[in-house]
């Protein structure tokens, strides 16, 4: 019997290794620079189970900037903050949220994950140099070319299939095939909890707060949530003994979610999933391996308590895409693709620890801390600093890398630049990401000396008339208020470099 050789190494300039959220959005960064991409999935279609269903408003930006805010907007709930109650659900405190920035994005958007992946999909469909490999299965990476690697797949009929680029990106999750190949092991920053994750459709309204519940109980912490319209997710720490089987029916696990769905009958609830999952807090130590990168939870793993792990995802995803972009289009060198690891990775793990440090205090210790935490957290409660700990959905400033200059002021340095709507060519309101484009941008107040810029910042500009438009004013008193004239942004909106308002440098 003859066997049939393996058919050629496709070329392509990226292959993105799963497509989940990081993938997809990857992809389409890429994508909307003219790169051929190849996306890598298991799945034939968009996978059906609800998981992630939190994302905030500067990730919510980036799915703008990728061409589905509008989209989404369709797709998602804001959710009111947080609640917290002691074991016999009395509340605690209450954190309330702004329902929205000043660009007009909530805060915290609730989603069913299976939405924004069809969504994020359908969005590829634009870029047709971009193609998503439904069912196939990544069985290795061949690094050993210096100039490209080799991804050896298993087609939908079990066929070899070779695809050759001269980058990958893994976003193949927690248990990345394509990490554990390259021997890349996690950094534990400490947190190992087994929890049972709930999701259930019902008809009818719940009767309760219409925002986030965490019910810290110190025999067993809970955390519930309003997804959709008919979407609701509880979450529960499992104790030791316990399983999954223990609440596969209605009956059994109404012994959990009982306080929430009094009055509700059974028929009324329909059960989408009973699974366990095992939160935990992890980094990978390396983020790269010569032409390899890894991103999402193939990168990094948080436990969900401040709602972070999809968001790290697309972060990364928005990162990387148009740093590779700019290499492969030859307008950047291959050391800028250095800063990736050196921005995220930090950035990712302060945020992880925060995640982890927020669990700890809401589900850790027995009696005396549950009483401890009566007592305080009502004052707590009061302090506008706890307050804005708890509820502000900005993020670190992204750490000085090579494309970050040191020199940059540190009221700017590594921010995101304010997101404002601004008139656009038809005198409409628009997100002045929509102005700035795919592309590096220098935002300045008026009376900049233009012709001082020497030939290596970019050429796009957006001066800010700080009598203007709301959106102007509030720029240019962002500006002013860092003490800084002008500011470059690059494509994710990281502000790399500044200046004053005389000369440009």
């Amino acid at each position: 019997m003859t066997t049939k050789p393996p058919a050629p190494a496709v070329p392509w300039d990226v292959i993105v290794t799963g497509g989940g959220p990081t993938g997809l959005s990857a992809a389409a960064s890429l994508g909307a620079y003219g790169l051929h991409v190849a996306v890598v999935e298991r799945h034939r279609d968009a996978y059906r189970l609800p998981r992630a269903v939190h994302l905030d408003d500067e990730v919510y930006r980036i799915l703008h900037q990728l061409g589905v805010g509008e989209e989404f907007a369709a797709l998602t709930r804001p959710a009111a903050g947080l609640r917290l109650v002691d074991e016999h659900h009395r509340e605690l405190a209450t954190f309330a949220r702004d329902t929205q920035t000043v660009g007009g994005l909530p805060q915290a958007n609730m989603f069913d994950q299976p939405d924004l992946e069809r969504l994020l999909r359908d969005n590829l469909k634009r870029h047709s140099e971009v193609k998503v490999l439904g069912g196939h299965e990544l069985l290795r990476l061949d690094t050993t070319d210096t100039a490209s690697v080799t991804a050896h797949l298993r087609g939908p009929d079990g066929s070899p299939v070779a695809l050759r680029a001269p980058y990958v990106i893994a976003c193949d999750g927690a248990n990345s095939t394509v990490r554990t190949q390259l021997g890349i092991p996690w950094e534990d920053l400490g947190f190992d909890q087994r929890w049972l994750v709930v999701d259930v459709r019902c008809g009818l309204d719940l009767d309760a707060w219409d925002g986030v519940h965490q019910v810290c109980d110190p025999h067993r912490a809970g955390t519930y949530m309003r997804v959709g319209a008919d979407r609701y997710r509880w979450e529960f720490q499992l104790l030791d003994g316990e399983s999954p089987a223990d609440f596969e029916t209605l009956p059994a696990l109404r012994r959990l979610i009982g306080p929430w769905v009094r009055g509700v009958p059974d028929e009324r609830l329909d059960l989408l999933r009973c699974a366990e999952y095992t939160f935990r807090a992890r980094v990978a130590r390396r983020w790269r391996e010569g032409r390899v990168f890894l991103a999402g939870d193939a990168a990094h793993v948080t436990p969900p308590f401040i709602g972070q792990g999809l968001c790290a995802g697309l972060r990364d995803a928005q990162n990387l895409g148009w740093k590779m972009a700019s290499v492969l289009r030859g307008q950047a060198g291959p050391e800028l693709l250095d800063s990736y690891e050196t921005e995220r990775r930090p950035h990712a793990a302060t945020m992880i620890k925060r995640a982890r440090n927020v669990g700890q205090v809401m589900t850790g210790g027995g009696s005396a801390a549950s009483l401890a935490r009566r007592r305080l957290v009502p004052v707590l409660a009061r302090s506008r600093t706890v307050r804005r700990i708890l509820l502000d959905s900005r993020t670190p400033a992204l750490t000085p890398g090579t494309r970050i200059q040191r020199r940059t002021p540190r009221t700017v340095r590594g921010a995101l630049l304010p997101l404002v709507r601004l008139p656009g060519p038809d005198g409409e309101l628009v997100l002045v990401d929509r102005l700035l484009g795919d592309r590096t941008a220098v935002v300045a107040l008026p009376g900049v000396d233009l012709a001082a810029v020497p030939d290596g910042l970019p050429s796009a500009w957006l001066t800010v008339d700080p009598q203007g438009s709301e959106g102007e004013r509030l720029l240019a008193r962002w500006l002013r208020e860092a003490r800084v004239g002008w500011v470059r942004v690059d494509p994710d909106r990281v502000i790399a470099a500044a200046g004053p308002a005389g000369v440009l440098r």
